[in-house]
């Protein structure tokens, strides 16, 4: 058991440190969105702020996903030709 916790630490930390970049991106853009989507939906839909804050956290989440994917193939390419 030991074994397999220290690999899950050593390849979290791996993941980390190869993708720190992206990582702290996404994090950014998923905070700023949070943010976003409650005023919007609050303003536009006429939302309560809790139904507001269940679809501004769930949306973004599925985003951020796509973002980091995103991210990685564009600087996978970019550092390709370089």
């Amino acid at each position: 058991m030991v074994e397999l916790t220290q690999g899950i630490f050593q390849t979290s930390k791996s993941i980390f440190k190869n993708n720190r970049g992206s990582l702290l991106r996404t994090l950014i853009y998923t905070i700023g969105h949070f943010a976003i989507a409650i005023i919007c939906l609050m303003l536009i839909a006429d939302v309560s702020f809790m139904i507001a804050l269940t679809d501004a956290i769930v949306e973004p989440l599925a985003n951020s996903i796509w973002y980091f994917v995103l991210d990685k193939i564009w600087t996978s390419k970019f550092s390709k030709k370089n």
